[in-house]
């Protein structure tokens, strides 16, 4: 069965295949796999699949409410919907009821769009592992041993395990990309501001908000639904106008491909793969692909400063930190070093970062590297075992050199699933385009995609049928009857 969103709209569509079914079959697999990889921390079921046979009533009738009418999605656990609890990964929000919702949540409900639960973060997104003192680890699919990758864990996971077709994510350091690299999904970081972010984040220089999708293509229509101001979001950008599932490439295309940041050591078998997508990329879509060597200081100490300054702030003058994990509570703690001096000197040497990676898109349109430079890693870890970071506060950071600079200079950024190393894990090639260029990024990878990474379902799923998925306590005979493409899982 083809589980992307655009197949599944084509057969709602056509009535082929029924909002109730899918919804009950995204129920099933997340009543089975998510005791295993622990993705959602609260399931709406009973309010799904209300909301999934007022669906079917309206499409019998000819009437659809948008482009993912009766298509399920998960809402990561730091955005705001109005009547749902919003935990943030912390037992210090455990029972906070937002009375609004997030706008990336309200154009996807708008579209049709139900949402079945909210998926596991790391405490306020601090992290980019998938540990979470609050919810327990969220686990990789490909091996529930690892990590998923963090701070949109759940969001990740969720997709991986095709508990849900699509879900909602956001983005302050790779928080979008690192789980769509360690899962195998796909993932883009807009430009700063392209779809609106609220509410008001500590760093919102750094923060994006977007879908997390199985492939590209599914996430270009999504970035066409959530693209475009939102009064609440004042570094919302204008709508592009562009239309981004299935735009084009241009003809002429500078492409640089760097295999290293910074002299990070890459795993040998990371750069392998990622060197391999890039060569076959650049045969298959007949494209110019120049290695570059960007001369650029890493700026973790910026970005330390911001990342720690702004949500120690903002959050240490609570009176009672014991409600928050060890982890984040350390943050805070760390941020009593910072001054307001070094705060503006941190957002100097932004700007001037940020100028430097500009400068390199006069010279090229997009820019190739690895995801990441690793493999998952036990998923009750912050960081790999052994490992060392030149950041206390944010040991994560060391292991993740290749995204958090992005969120500083605002480029768009996406995690293509790229293949798979030795030891059966997935690979993310990052693909980055000049400020403002997301349609771009989009493009290139909506016809990447369909040269790298035919292994896109990992053993723990493909053995669902076998499992319990279909069988009488869960009826989905209309779901397995349905089938667009031959796949089956």
């Amino acid at each position: 069965m083809d589980f992307s969103v655009l197949a599944l709209r084509s057969a709602i569509a056509s009535r082929s295949l029924s909002s109730e079914a899918l919804v009950r079959e995204c129920l099933a697999r997340i009543e089975r796999l998510n005791p295993i990889v622990n993705a959602f921390s609260q399931v709406f079921a009973e309010e799904a699949l209300e909301e999934a046979r007022a669906c079917d009533r309206e499409a019998a009738e000819g009437c659809f409410r948008g482009p993912l009418h009766g298509i399920p999605m998960g809402v990561k656990d730091l955005f705001f919907v109005a009547g749902h609890v919003c935990q943030r990964g912390s037992a210090a929000y455990k029972d906070f009821a937002p009375k609004a919702t997030a706008p990336i949540v309200q154009r996807m409900i708008d579209a049709g769009s139900i949402m079945i639960g909210k998926t596991t973060t790391t405490e306020m997104g601090w992290s980019g592992s998938g540990h979470s003192e609050f919810y327990g680890p969220t686990r990789n699919p490909w091996n529930p041993e690892l990590t998923s990758g963090g701070s949109s864990s759940g969001s990740g996971a969720a997709l991986a395990a095709r508990m849900v077709p699509f879900t909602l994510g956001s983005d302050g350091g790779g928080s979008v990309r690192i789980p769509a690299a360690f899962c195998g999904v796909f993932a883009m970081k807009g430009s700063l501001g392209r779809v609106p972010a609220w509410p008001w984040s500590a760093t919102e220089m750094l923060s994006h908000a977007g879908p997390m999708s199985l492939s590209a293509r599914d996430s270009a229509l999504l970035f066409d639904i959530a693209k475009g101001p939102d009064p609440r979001d004042h570094l919302a950008l204008p709508d592009d106008g562009v239309r981004y599932l299935g735009a084009e490439l241009p003809r002429r295309l500078r492409i640089g491909f760097a295999p290293s940041l910074f002299g990070f050591d890459v795993a040998p078998d990371i750069g392998r793969v990622v060197r391999g997508a890039v060569e076959t990329i650049a045969q298959e879509l007949r494209l110019d692909i120049h290695p570059v060597a960007p001369d650029w200081d890493d700026p973790i100490r910026i970005f330390e400063t911001l990342w720690v300054a702004g949500r120690g702030v903002a959050y240490g003058a609570q009176s009672d930190r014991a409600n928050f994990g060890s982890g984040f509570r350390g943050l805070i703690e760390a941020s009593a070093q910072y001054d307001l001096a070094d705060y503006l000197s941190a957002m100097k040497a932004r700007a001037e970062f940020a100028g430097s990676v500009h400068a390199l898109f006069e010279e090229v349109d997009l820019l190739l590297l690895p995801t990441l430079p690793i493999e998952p890693f036990a998923a009750d870890r912050e960081t790999p075992e052994g490992f060392s970071s030149p950041s206390k506060a944010l040991a994560w950071t060391g292991w993740t050199p290749f995204t958090y600079p992005f969120n500083l200079s605002g480029n768009p950024a996406a995690s293509l699933p790229c293949g798979l190393t030795v030891n059966g894990l997935p690979v993310g090639l990052q693909v980055v385009g000049r400020r403002h260029a997301d349609a771009l990024v989009m493009a290139f990878c909506q016809q990447a995609e369909d040269h790298v990474f035919k292994e896109k379902i990992p053993p723990l799923v493909s053995a669902g049928d076998k499992a319990g998925w279909g069988t009488p306590s869960n009826p989905t005979a209309e779901i397995s009857s349905w089938n667009s493409t031959g796949e089956h899982f």
